[in-house]
């Protein structure tokens, strides 16, 4: 599966790198410090919940067809990335599904 350290060193200085330092952006170390900077191990773990998420509502594949499912959920979640990096507050799916678990 792609990850978005994959998705930086493959696009250069284009729009993808960017979506990945914005998806970082909202993973930032939990340490108090407000300049402690992106925690990737956070940010990669919820890139990988969303391709996952995605791949789970797609219709399962024929057998031995597996990569191209995978393939098309990690288009997507691409997608997503390049969708939201122009908004300047939204926030990651996956931590605003966690959040919601904990405050229930």
């Amino acid at each position: 599966m792609i990850t978005l350290h994959d998705l930086y060193e493959q696009d250069g200085q284009g729009a993808v790198r960017e979506a990945v330092v914005a998806f970082g952006a909202r993973h930032l170390v939990r340490s108090g410090d407000p300049d402690a900077g992106t925690d990737w191990k956070w940010a990669e773990r919820h890139f990988t919940c969303l391709i996952e998420t995605i791949m789970g509502a797609a219709v399962p594949p024929p057998p031995g067809s597996g990569k191209p499912v995978v393939r098309r959920a990690e288009n997507a979640a691409v997608g997503f990335l390049l969708a939201v990096s122009s908004q300047p507050d939204y926030r990651c799916p996956v931590c605003v599904k966690q959040q919601a678990r904990q405050t229930r």
